[in-house]
């Protein structure tokens, strides 16, 4: 069996993400991203958005619950205008389909050195047991 060290794996890793880098979805995700920073309805709202989310936090640390209350809402109304904004919802769908591929590619990965660790002991993959506790347990511990 080959060994590595962890170097050959970081660099094989950095390999994947250059690799991932490229794949149709990121590259819709770019082109999203680009037309939402051109968008000037977009861009303002993100302003104004962020000047209150400001605002808020003066307010809290001030005690002034009132006014946050009317800024909080002002904040979740300019929200819900913004993810109405049909390139904005593109962009949200198109950030879940990329973290729901690095999720399946972490998985993948964790679950492959799993069963690698188990196979290459001699374990069962199907109890999910190494070799190591087989052998404690035929042993009588």
């Amino acid at each position: 069996m080959a060994q590595y060290t962890r170097q050959q794996v970081v660099d094989e890793a950095h390999k994947l993400a250059k690799m991932m880098a490229e794949i149709e979805e990121i590259d819709r995700f770019k082109q999203l991203e680009a037309k939402l920073n051109e968008n000037k309805k977009v861009q303002d709202h993100i302003k104004k958005i962020k000047a209150l989310q400001k605002q808020a936090v003066n307010f809290q640390a001030y005690g002034k619950t009132e006014a946050l209350e009317k800024v909080e809402k002002e904040i979740d109304r300019l929200q819900d205008e913004l993810d109405s904004i049909p390139v904005v919802a593109e962009f949200k769908d198109s950030q879940v389909v990329i973290n729901d591929i690095l999720q399946m590619i972490s998985s993948t990965i964790s679950r492959e050195v799993t069963n690698e660790v188990i196979r290459s002991t001699g374990g069962d993959l199907l109890s999910g047991e190494t070799g190591s506790k087989r052998k404690d347990e035929a042993c009588g511990h």
